[in-house]
Order: C-alpha cells, then structure tokens, then sequence
C-alpha cells in the first residue's frame, strides 16, 4: 500500500511533481549558521549530510554540511552559511528533494504522490472518480476519491479494499463494502 502529493512542475512523468516537501525551515538557532527544520518527510535519511535539498519556492540548491536532533526539530547546518543573520533568512521555507533522488519501493508499495490523479474504479469496473487526497488516520490510510459531479466516496487503503494499482494504467481498482440499511 502506499508509503507517503496535469505536471507544471517539471518531472519526465505525467503525474509526478518534479519536488516533494521534506519539512518546513523554523527559527535560527545558535550563532554559527544552525537552522531547525520542521520535519515532514517518513524518509530523513533525505536529510543526511551531504544532501543536496532545494529551498524556497525557487528551489535554490542547498548542500546539508551537519545534522542534529534537538526534541522534534532536526537542527541543519548547511554549507556557506555560516552566521545566524544567512540562516535567520531562510526562516519559514519548504525543503524540498527532487523526486527523482526517492529510494525505490518494492512492487506493492507506492509513494502517495504517484497515486493522487489516478481515476478509481469499483470491481465492476463502475468509475468512482478521481483520487484527490489521501488521509492519514493513524490505523491505516484513507484514499479520498471525488467524482464529476462533486460527490466524495472513502476507502480504506487496506489489502482488503484495494483491489489493483496500476501506474502504467492509471487506475486504481477497489472493492466497496455495501451497507444495508433497516428493512432492506
């Protein structure tokens, strides 16, 4: 099942942003360059030293000189910037990655980024509409599916409902779980 958002942004593939947000930049800390990053992203190995992010709505290029953790908040240290003024600057960006730097996922796992867009039907081959958004509830995911006239339906992103994921199709196919009513 999925792992973790038309193409103006630049990438080879129809349905996929050229960039992908990996946290939001908050204060400055200390006086040597320190910047503390609110992470996003299931994938901090993204923010290792050495990485190259992009910054800002114009994605300038940043290289992470040095790492550390401080409670919930990865403190980054990025190379050239050296004083809490440079830093201070960045305060409240997006950190982005390419998309193309993301790890391969084995055949049955999805990043949520290839699968919002693609149009979802039922086993009976009834279109349900468009995955628009995917909802993380803390037990298992919640595909958001809306359709022509505006109408939303739910689905639980679990082995049970998801039936099919085919990229190069660009479909989904789930089961629906009918609800009877009483006197039905």
């Amino acid at each position: 099942m999925p792992l973790n958002i038309g193409n103006d942004a630049g990438s080879e593939f129809v349905r996929e942003p050229a960039f992908l947000v990996l946290g939001k930049l908050r204060r400055a800390h200390g006086v040597r360059g320190e910047i503390a990053l609110e992470v996003y992203t299931r994938l901090p190995e993204l923010l290792d030293p050495e990485s190259v992010v992009y910054i800002g709505e114009d994605h300038q290029p940043y290289t992470i000189g040095t790492t550390r953790w401080k409670q919930d908040l990865l403190l980054l240290k990025f190379v050239g910037v050296d004083d809490r003024e440079v830093a201070s600057k960045l305060t409240n960006l997006l950190v982005y990655t390419q998309t193309q730097t993301l790890p391969g996922l084995p055949d049955d796992e999805f990043y949520f980024h290839e699968l919002i867009g693609l149009d979802v039907y039922d086993a009976d081959a009834r279109y349900l509409g468009v995955l628009t958004e995917i909802l993380e509830t803390g037990a298992n995911d919640v595909f958001l599916v809306r359709d022509d006239a505006g109408g939303e339906v739910l689905i639980a992103a679990v082995d049970e409902q998801i039936v099919e994921i085919d990229l190069d199709m660009g479909h989904i196919i789930v089961s629906t779980i009918e609800w009877y009513g009483e006197g039905d």
